[in-house]
């Protein structure tokens, strides 16, 4: 372990040399971001393999289609060319993947992370060298802004954790009339804290009472005693606001000891595996908030669902497909309007964005980067996740 660490850190060390050596021939144009070039180099830091390698790879596909459509086109006379990099779920790797697609492979952006931790990881690097970084699912308030400061170089393409949150504590209250909330939370998640902090905060101010709180740890594989606590507690339902490994399991936990109350869960329960984990008949009278829904009757919708089954041998696409789709017509959409493969100028576009109709809703972007869009609701049904309502900004 010990060892590992110190090739870690020498990795990053000589790749930030790397950067700072870089830096103005960047700057200058000379290399493949520069204004002139007829292909866009963008870099792709995903979690491609490791514990939510799910997310990474359906956010890669809806990515790789999206770009395959503009690159028909192309964009004032250039094509993007997507450079690779798998971040293993580690937020030390997206931190020297950034540095690589930065340093060697002087890309104009990159995409990327699918979490909010290892999207976190690479803020510093992207700002210190000013290339815009976008996340299409790190939901995390403090992405984009810290401390009460703007991170310039750092633009999202889905909502918050505080929208996400209120969405989740105004369907509970208001359309299923529950009162009173167990919350489990992954305590090592920013996530999860994230979305845990603005539901309590918004449950209690719609009258709601909050019964149990208890943590887990992400790679947990078992949770009898804890859901026996919070069982005892007599709450309506339980607040889960986790990714789905280990969602699925307490799902299918709870039903085992006889919890039969409503589980309500954010956009990190979204994967095929949800359902493989939890069993089909323990996901029944559970929710999640999301960003999209392959059961919306928008045409938009439709439309991506027809292209992306096309392209995939039938596969419906989930959010991540939706979301990694978005961040290409949100990215070219900035390079466009820049005029330039020019980190700078594609980072002035971007925080212009407004009004850009995308699959997961019309986005425009506020002040702090975040979009204001539209979220859904989604009702598991003998493991299907299926559309139940639309909740505007």
């Amino acid at each position: 372990m010990k060892k590992k660490k110190l090739a870690g850190a020498m990795m990053s060390f000589m790749l930030t040399a790397g950067v700072m050596a870089g830096c103005s021939a960047q700057s200058s144009g000379s290399s493949s971001s520069g204004g002139d070039s007829k292909t866009i180099k963008v870099g792709v830091n995903l979690e491609l393999s490791g514990g939510v390698a799910s997310y990474g790879q359906s956010l890669a596909e809806g990515l790789e289609l999206g770009v395959k459509e503009i690159n028909k086109k192309g964009i004032n006379g250039s094509k993007i060319q997507l450079v690779k990099v798998d971040n293993k779920s580690d937020a030390a790797e997206a931190t020297n993947a950034a540095l690589k697609l930065i340093s060697q492979d002087k890309v104009s952006a990159i995409v990327g992370a699918a979490t909010s931790t290892d999207t976190k990881a690479q803020v510093q690097i992207a700002t210190d060298n000013k290339v815009p970084v976008i996340t299409p699912s790190g939901t995390a308030e403090d992405i984009t802004v810290k401390d009460g400061k703007l991170n310039d170089f750092v633009f999202r393409t889905c909502f918050i954790d505080p929208f996400q949150g209120t969405v989740a504590a105004n369907f509970a209250t208001k359309d299923l009339k529950l009162k009173n909330a167990a919350i489990l939370i992954d305590s090592a998640s920013d996530y999860s804290k994230g979305l845990s902090a603005a539901f309590k905060t918004q449950f209690k101010k719609n009258g709601g009472k909050v019964v149990s709180e208890e943590a887990y740890v992400a790679k947990d594989t078992d949770f009898h005693a804890t859901l026996t606590r919070i069982k005892a507690a007599n709450p309506d339902f339980i607040y889960l606001p986790g990714y789905y490994e280990e969602a699925g399991l307490i799902v299918k936990q709870a039903r085992e000891i006889g919890f039969t109350g409503a589980i309500i869960g954010g956009d990190g329960w979204d994967s095929p595996k949800l359902s493989e984990l939890a069993g089909n008949t323990a996901l029944n009278n559970t929710y999640s908030t999301n960003h999209y829904s392959s059961k919306d009757t928008d045409q938009k919708v439709q439309d991506f669902v027809k292209a992306f089954k096309a392209e995939y041998s039938g596969k419906s696409p989930d959010t991540f497909n939706a979301l990694g789709y978005d961040t290409a017509y949100m990215l070219a959409d900035a390079i466009k309007r820049a005029g330039s493969s020019d980190p700078q100028k594609i980072q002035q576009a971007l925080a212009k964005t407004s009004d850009l109709k995308l699959v997961t809703g019309n986005l425009k972007l506020d002040k702090n980067h975040n979009p204001i869009k539209s979220a859904v609701i989604l009702e598991y049904k003998d493991g299907q996740a299926q559309f139940k309502t639309k909740v505007n900004p």
